[in-house]
């Protein structure tokens, strides 16, 4: 039961947030990298997708236009799109990451990256901030563009699959999903998580398949 149910909510919950904006991986990683940098602050998923939109209005999309239009200009563009709680903060992340791509882009860097943990190493030091919630984000939708990409889940992706008794998010896939594509299966798994944080079992597209509701008798 639980492969049918995990298909259907990918089907249904399962997003490529680069399709949405209609971004080519392989030739624009770096706006995929700025979206996943937006969505990794502790914000609404609504204000990260407004604010990336406003970068495109402003045509504020690439590193070289990033470093022209400087800090002032950043911050009110992510003040434009609602990222008020972290504006300064993820102002000096995004110029920091642009300055750094200017010299060696992102395709570069995976190159000569010597493995996958290499290569998630030097996507955290493009900038002061980027952790492992940006980098799981921007990965899970460059497996199958790069081959040194693999899966490396977000915290609300373990949560959910912990919770679903799924032990190894990757293994799971491969071994029972495979047909499925990974970037919308992890996807789903961090919308369910979303349920989880906030403990609202009852409301859980999941809740049917929930090894922890049943162990704790939650309804």
């Amino acid at each position: 039961m639980k492969k049918e149910v995990l298909r259907v909510l990918a089907e249904k919950y399962g997003k490529r947030y680069s399709e949405l904006f209609h971004i080519n991986l392989r030739e624009e990683p770096f706006k995929w990298f700025l979206l996943s940098t937006l969505f990794g602050a502790r914000i609404s998923e609504d204000i990260a997708l407004r604010t990336y939109k406003m970068f495109g209005i402003y045509n504020v999309i690439s590193p070289e236009r990033i470093i022209e239009e400087g800090w002032d200009s950043l911050v009110a563009i992510l003040d434009s799109g609602g990222y008020t709680r972290y504006d300064f903060k993820t102002a000096d992340k995004i110029l920091e990451l642009s300055k750094n791509l200017s010299k060696e882009n992102l395709n570069d860097i995976h190159r000569n990256a010597r493995d996958s943990k290499d290569l998630i190493l030097k996507l955290k030091s493009l900038a002061k901030g980027i952790g492992d919630t940006t980098v799981g984000i921007f990965l899970r939708e460059m497996i199958g563009i790069w081959d040194k990409a693999s899966p490396y889940p977000t915290p609300l992706a373990r949560l959910a699959a912990k919770n679903m008794g799924i032990r190894d998010i990757e293994n799971y896939w491969k071994e029972n999903l495979r047909d499925l594509d990974y970037a919308n299966f992890e996807s789903m798994l961090a919308q369910i998580g979303k349920f989880c944080r906030r403990g609202k079992c009852s409301q859980c597209p999941a809740r049917d398949i929930c090894e922890k509701r049943f162990n704790k008798g939650v309804k």
